[in-house]
């Protein structure tokens, strides 16, 4: 399994990055009083200059946020609602379903506390799986974490915006529910 580990459960604003500690990506949601909020989507920029050490990072995505219309993903050039990229299924709109890049059918699974991404298929193989951070009152204290399987692998980025996209949705939820 691919470990990924995010600076903050808050995955609009949060830094995401590798067992070594390497940062992959980052995402960044400025506060917005009126109109839409965007969260941008960063991804760490390859560097072949031994002797240039910053990271640099080139814009994956953006997710533009509406509560009573379709929010939007934007990525490679394109803008596309998530009502036709990623819609709701199931009863209560729990479940997210998309077409990867490699043709086959995902779904992530909206539970309660975490978010599931499987295969939307007969097989429903569990391909990643958001651990929130705990504590360490029982047990060990952890940081937040996606567990992504190597089936995924080639497709990271898929897997990260749509990530960021439900876990805020299924945040939101849990924060209206309390």
């Amino acid at each position: 399994m691919i470990w990924l580990t995010l600076s903050s459960e808050h995955v609009c604003d949060t830094v995401i990055t590798n067992e070594q500690g390497r940062v992959l990506y980052k995402t960044d949601t400025p506060f917005k009083l009126l109109g839409a909020q965007t969260t941008t989507i960063q991804k760490i920029k390859p560097n072949g200059d031994h002797y240039h050490m910053l990271d640099q990072f080139d814009v994956l995505g953006e997710i533009e946020w509406h509560t009573f219309t379709s929010s939007k993903f934007r990525t490679g050039g394109t803008e596309v609602e998530t009502k036709h990229f990623i819609p709701e299924k199931g009863l209560l709109g729990r479940k997210r379903v998309f077409t990867g890049p490699d043709g086959r059918p995902y779904r992530w699974d909206l539970e309660t506390t975490v978010v599931v991404l499987s295969r939307d298929d007969g097989s429903r193989m569990e391909v990643a799986r958001f651990h929130r951070a705990t504590l360490g009152v029982i047990g060990k204290k952890r940081k937040a974490m996606l567990e992504v399987s190597p089936e995924v692998a080639h497709m990271m980025d898929t897997v990260i915006m749509t990530f960021i996209y439900v876990e805020k949705l299924r945040r939101d939820r849990e924060d209206g529910a309390n």
